[in-house]
C-alpha cells in the first residue's frame, strides 16, 4: 500500500512514524513533510498542502491507496473533497464537517442544536456590541478570533480592557479573515483534559487520553502557546470516557450528519472538568499536537486498520490494543517562541539520543549536514517507560542532549 501524509509537523511526524509500523505499508510519501518525515519515505516538495487540486493531483499521478490528512487548513480547505472526487480513500473531514473547528461560531450551533455541554458564549461582527457585552460581564474573560488563527487567535484574561483591546485585534484585522467574527464565552474553571476519537460518520472509539501543557513556561505560567510537552495515560474518574462519548462524541456526530455533513476522522475534543460535569473548550478536526506524540506511540493495533475502519463504517465491531508503557513527549522551541520564532539556529546532539527515546520533528530544515531551526516548536523528546516516572526520566535525558542557542522547554512536564 502506497500512502500520502498530508503535513509538515511533530503531529505528523508521529503519524508517520506509526503508519510505517503497519506491515500493510510498502511506502509513505508526504506533502511537505519535515526531516523527520524524510527518514521514513519521499518527500513532496514545492506543492502547498492547501491547494487541494495539486494534492488530490499528486494523490492520482503516485497512484496512492490512501491519504492520511494531518492539519486543519488543509481540511478546512477542503482537499478530502477534492481527493474523493478522484475516487482515492481519503481519512480526513470533508470541508463542511471541518467547520468544527474552522468556525469557533458553527461548532458552539452544532453543540447548541445536539445539548451538547460547553461553555456559554455569543457571536460578534461589531466592536461597539462585542465592547458592551464584556462591560456587563464578569472576569476571567474569553475571546476567540472565529476562525483558524494558528493557535493563536484565544485571550483569556482577568483584565476587561486587554479583552476589549484583543476584540479590536481581532475585527481589525490583526488575524485576517480568521479575526472578522469574534466568539465572547463564559470561563470554565477546572483541569483540562485531551480525549480523541476515530469516527466513521455514525460511530466512534475514544482513543487513550493525554494531558497537555499550553504555557510556556514552568508551573502554568507565561504566555499560552500551542503546547510545550504532553504525556499519557492519564488517571481518570471512573465512567468519565463513557460520559463524554455519551454526551459529546455521539450527539455531535448525530447533530452533523442531521445536518448533512457526516464526521469521518480524527476528532479532538478539548474539555474542562467542572465541578458539574466535563464541558467542551473546543473541538479540532484532527489528533492534537503535542498529544499525538505520546498517544500514537502507545497504540498497538494498526493504524491503517483503524482508518480503515473509519472509512467503511466498521468502528462500531472495532477495538483497540494499547500498551502499558507510559509515553511523555517534552517539547523543545526556539527562542522568542510564541511572540516571535528565530529561526537558523544550528542543532546539536540529535546524533546522540538515547535509542529507547524518539525525537519527532516540528519545525525542522536541513541544509547540506546540519538540522536547522525553522519554527517555533522545534522537536518533540518523547520517552517512554513503565512508570510515568521512568518516561519522563528518559524524555528528560533525551532533552539534556539537545542544544541551540536560546532553546526553550518546561522543566516541570509530567512532574506531578
Amino acid at each position: 500500500m502506497k500512502v500520502l501524509l498530508v503535513g509538515s509537523g511533530g503531529r505528523e511526524h508521529a503519524l508517520g512514524w506509526s503508519l510505517t509500523r503497519s506491515d500493510r505499508v510498502d511506502e509513505l510519501y508526504s506533502l511537505p513533510g519535515n526531516p523527520g518525515l524524510a527518514r521514513l519515505g519521499p518527500i513532496i516538495e514545492g506543492v502547498d498542502p492547501g491547494d487541494v487540486g495539486a494534492v488530490a493531483a499528486i494523490a492520482r499521478i503516485h497512484a496512492i491507496d490512501l491519504v492520511v490528512v494531518g492539519p486543519e487548513a488543509p481540511l478546512a480547505a477542503g482537499v478530502v473533497d477534492a481527493v474523493q472526487h478522484l475516487g482515492i480513500p481519503v481519512f480526513g473531514p470533508t470541508r463542511a464537517a471541518a467547520g468544527l473547528e474552522a468556525s469557533k461560531a458553527f461548532a458552539k450551533d452544532v453543540m447548541e442544536r445536539a445539548g451538547v455541554p460547553t461553555a456559554a458564549a455569543a457571536v460578534f461582527d461589531n466592536a461597539e456590541a462585542a465592547h458592551s457585552h464584556l462591560e456587563a460581564s464578569e472576569g476571567p474573560y474569553v475571546v476567540k478570533a472565529d476562525g483558524l488563527a494558528a493557535g493563536k487567535g484565544v485571550l483569556v484574561t482577568e483584565n476587561r480592557e486587554d479583552a476589549g483591546d484583543w476584540v479590536d485585534r481581532c475585527l481589525g484585522g490583526g488575524f485576517g479573515e480568521a479575526g472578522t467574527t469574534v466568539v465572547i464565552e463564559e470561563f470554565l474553571d477546572g483541569p483540562e483534559l485531551s480525549v480523541f476519537a476515530v469516527c466513521d460518520g455514525k460511530q466512534a472509539i475514544t482513543l487513550e487520553p493525554a494531558r497537555d501543557y499550553k504555557r510556556l513556561r514552568d508551573n502554568d505560567q507565561g504566555p499560552n502557546t500551542g503546547g510545550m510537552g504532553s504525556f499519557s495515560p492519564v488517571t481518570l474518574p471512573d465512567g468519565l470516557m463513557k460520559t463524554v462519548n455519551d454526551t459529546v462524541i455521539i450527539p455531535t456526530l448525530r447533530q452533523m450528519a442531521e445536518d448533512g455533513h457526516p464526521y469521518t476522522g480524527f476528532l479532538y475534543v478539548g474539555l474542562v472538568l467542572t465541578d458539574d460535569r466535563p464541558r467542551v473548550l473546543e473541538f479540532n478536526v484532527r489528533l492534537g499536537d503535542p498529544e499525538a506524540q505520546v498517544v500514537l506511540p502507545r497504540l498497538r493495533t494498526d493504524l491503517v486498520d483503524l482508518i480503515e475502519a473509519s472509512l467503511d463504517g466498521s468502528l462500531g465491531g472495532f477495538s483497540l490494543d494499547w500498551s502499558d508503557q507510559a509515553a511523555v513527549d517534552v517539547v523543545l522551541a526556539a527562542r522568542g517562541y510564541p511572540d516571535s520564532r528565530e529561526k537558523g539556529d544550528t542543532i546539536t546532539g540529535l546524533g546522540n539520543l538515547p535509542s529507547d527515546v524518539i525525537a519527532f520533528h516540528a519545525g525542522t530544515t536541513v541544509d547540506g549536514d546540519r538540522t536547522i531551526v525553522s519554527g517555533g516548536r522545534v522537536l518533540n523528546i518523547v520517552g517512554m517507560g513503565s512508570t510515568l516516572s521512568e518516561a519522563r526520566e528518559k524524555a528528560y535525558v533525551g532533552v539534556e542532549t539537545i542544544s541551540w542557542p536560546g532553546i526553550q522547554y518546561r522543566s516541570d512536564i509530567a512532574a506531578e
